[in-house]
């Protein structure tokens, strides 16, 4: 396996239109490292430039020691698996595995063994001599992710590969991914519209937006500690709640008013917003950080509480999610234990955790200013 490295690389299109922008990233030997964002913001197209399928306009790629830059794809000693499974419905499953090595003029013998080394690792063993259409999604892409183990690349590129499959076989398959990588220790840029997929898959999540790494590191520090709104707001279901509101000091303390509302700013929070007194903030809060009865730390005060109409309620097993409103913000949700007696259109205060409150720039950017620090450690 090899480290790839990234540097200042750009996509610029016949026309104008840019892709990718100064895209910087090292990934390590044997990481894992995902790329998420939504449709269009440049991550399938950056994984085409490593793997060559598509040329950089700007910047450099290295693969281990080498600039791939101007090396055909099938030179630069990676393995991709599409969205498609891309297998030849004409071959059995162990001709479709075996190809790309008889191709290279691989040794017969050592076809053989590799074949039945992926095979074993994915469990494929009984369908060697069954056709692609016989084959149900999951076992498919079952066999295009064992085409790309048999030729031993230096890095393995996965671009949407479980999309086509329902969620029960997602999570089967992501599973499944994530126990190859482990075994394998293989060095895996994989490419994902789906969060979920990407906290769950990568020892690094690279989020973009418009062909710009908005904000790259451990899955947990993204969830908990974003660096902008459109990161807080794309990275964790249901997505971050957003009260944009101005903070006011009052008796000696500082609190930011939502506009029907006041909350206190907490104690952790006051060095970094203390000197934005009278300026505007966008106060963000997880929908696991709001309940309808007192956090315990906070005992009945009601310090860190909004008045919240119930709009609608969604039962999800032993938990809910739950749409509400206050004047000022009419699309918020909570994420609560199922149990709770809630009316439709009842007014309710609702609680905030004060240790999973951030705090972000009002404008267009939307900047982090302050997230709890104890939150890194979360899970």
């Amino acid at each position: 396996m090899a480290r790839v490295v990234l540097k200042n690389v750009e996509k610029t299109y016949t026309g104008g239109h840019t892709a990718v922008k100064d895209f910087n990233l090292d990934v390590a030997d044997q990481e894992f490292v995902v790329f998420v964002g939504p449709s269009g913001c440049g991550k399938s197209t950056t994984l085409r430039c490593v793997a060559g399928l598509e040329d950089v306009t700007g910047g450099t790629i290295h693969i281990g020691d080498r600039l791939v830059n101007d090396v055909p794809p099938k030179d630069r000693d990676i393995a991709m698996v599409f969205q498609n499974y891309a297998l030849y419905p004409h071959m059995t499953v162990e001709e479709n595995l075996s190809f790309g090595l008889r191709v290279r003029k691989v040794p017969h013998e050592v076809v053989r063994e590799r074949v039945a080394r992926a095979a074993k690792i994915l469990g494929i063993q009984g369908m060697l001599d069954r056709k692609p259409k016989t084959l149900s999604g999951g076992q498919r892409q079952r066999v295009a992710v064992g085409r790309a183990i048999v030729r031993d690349p230096k890095c393995f590129l996965f671009d949407e590969p479980l999309s086509n499959l329902d969620a029960k076989l997602r999570v089967e398959m992501r599973a499944e991914i994530k126990r190859i990588h482990m075994e394998l220790r293989s060095t895996t840029i994989y490419v994902t519209h789906d969060q979920e997929e990407a906290m769950t898959l990568g020892d690094r999540v690279v989020v973009m937006k418009d062909g710009v790494i908005q904000q790259c590191g451990p899955p947990l520090d993204v969830y908990h500690r974003p660096a902008n709104r459109f990161v807080a707001g794309f990275v964790g279901m249901p997505p971050m709640n957003f009260f944009e509101g101005t903070l006011l000091g009052e008796g000696g303390d500082l609190w930011f008013h939502e506009g029907t509302g006041k909350i206190r700013v907490p104690e952790w929070a006051k060095e970094a917003l203390g000197k934005r007194a009278g300026t505007r903030v966008v106060m963000g809060v997880r929908p696991q950080a709001i309940s309808d009865v007192p956090y315990a730390k906070n005992g009945t005060n009601a310090d860190f509480t909004l008045a919240m109409r119930i709009a609608v309620v969604e039962f999800l097993g032993d938990k809910m999610d739950v749409y509400a409103s206050t004047e000022r913000h009419p699309h918020l949700i909570a994420h609560i234990d199922a149990h709770r007696g809630l009316a439709l259109n009842e007014t309710r205060l609702m609680h905030f955790d004060p240790d999973r409150l951030s705090y972000f720039e009002a404008d267009e950017r939307g900047v982090a200013i302050a997230a709890h620090p104890v939150d890194r450690d979360r899970g």
